[in-house]
């Protein structure tokens, strides 16, 4: 049923508490990719381009691209992670995506062809919640891919 899970992390042992159960939805549907997904920050950068008009005159400039502020160390981190499920049997990818974490990850998995969304619940309650606001609340309420939310250890249910 299941064949592309996405799975957002974002460098906390909170929001890897979902590993077990990507290896237990993706193991348990045959799932034919895991693919693992961090979101870092957009920042103005640049890159050099040289433009030739002819043999003897070269003009170099620099023209201005976004670039992930912690897209190495973002990377590492996914290959870390993917080297774990790869051991147990998944067909994992990574990507580093760019921008509002919410909105990318909405966007990556209704274009990217994915048929769940598996992700941690930072579990915020009253005015933290409201202030801060949820990445997974946000992913819940915009995306159309279902959306399954994990909560991490300790959680203590809030029933009125």
């Amino acid at each position: 049923m299941y064949r592309r899970i996405m799975v957002p992390l974002d460098g906390s042992k909170l929001a890897e508490c979902v590993l077990p159960h990507v290896e237990s939805v993706g193991g348990g549907c045959s799932a034919e990719e895991i693919l693992l997904v961090t979101v870092t920050e957009r920042v103005p950068g640049y890159h050099l381009v040289q433009d030739h008009y002819s043999d003897d005159v070269v003009r170099e400039r620099q023209v201005p691209e976004a670039v992930g502020k912690m897209d190495v160390q973002g990377q590492k981190y996914l290959d870390r992670i993917a080297k774990g499920l790869k051991a147990k049997g998944l067909n994992v990818k990574t990507e580093v995506l760019m921008g509002d974490p919410a909105g990318e990850i909405t966007f990556k998995a209704e274009h990217g062809e994915c048929d769940l969304i598996i992700m941690a619940s930072h579990g915020r309650t009253g005015p933290s919640r409201w202030a801060f606001g949820s990445v997974a609340d946000k992913v819940f309420r915009a995306s159309c891919v279902p959306v399954l939310m994990v909560r991490g250890p300790g959680c203590v249910a809030n029933i009125k």
